[in-house]
């Protein structure tokens, strides 16, 4: 199972959208919360390639976006390989 990272803030809708999939997939995985961190936001936005906006998430070393890209990769049938490596 690939690592799963996902920065976050804590009144973010999308952001517990997302992790309900993630949870409801039983996927483990590392919250990261932006909302009071700078440098971890910075980090985030160089890491995303830009992407200002939460959730950002990554799984393994691939950048897959925000909540809609998530739901967007489930929907298609193409999370659970990801997820897999």
């Amino acid at each position: 199972m690939q690592t799963v990272e996902i920065y976050t803030s804590p009144l973010c809708g999308y952001c517990h959208a997302a992790k309900r999939l993630l949870s409801a997939k039983g996927v483990s995985f590392t919250e990261i919360d932006v909302s009071r961190d700078p440098t971890q936001r910075s980090a985030m936005v160089a890491r995303a390639q830009g992407a200002r906006t939460v959730p950002q998430i990554f799984i393994g070393e691939t950048h897959v976006g925000g909540c809609d890209e998530l739901h967007g990769l489930d929907r298609r049938g193409q999370l659970d390989a990801l997820l897999k490596g």
